[in-house]
């Protein structure tokens, strides 16, 4: 069963260039180790909720955008090896996060559904 990782995260807006470094980075370690592709979204039409948004989610402050993304994997099997191996990896403690980690919303998903 296909299985995603997906995050939610706050960035400042003047780190558009090198959240897109650091992806371009990072992401390309994931493939190497079993991911079937690699996401990343920059938020362009995130509406603010009235009583929860992705906005709250993320604890969003005055300048900084929504950035969405997801790792598609074969299974979850698949994904813990794979994480395994790129958290054991020397090139992923080479970047440095272009924003706050603690504010990062993270988790694995299995699909159950697709048309």
């Amino acid at each position: 069963m296909t299985y995603y990782d997906l995050f939610l995260a706050p960035v400042p807006s003047g780190n558009r260039e090198k959240y897109l470094d650091f992806a371009k980075n990072m992401d390309p370690i994931f493939k190497e180790y079993g991911a079937l592709s690699v996401t990343d979204c920059w938020g362009s039409d995130v509406p603010e909720g009235k009583v929860n948004s992705l906005h709250t989610a993320v604890l969003r402050e005055e300048g900084e955008e929504v950035v969405f993304g997801f790792i598609k994997w074969e299974s979850k099997a698949a994904r813990d090896a794979g994480w395994e191996k790129a958290m054991a990896d020397e090139r992923m403690a080479g970047g440095e996060m272009p924003f706050d980690g603690k504010r990062m919303i993270f988790g694995g998903f299995d699909q159950i559904f697709e048309i």
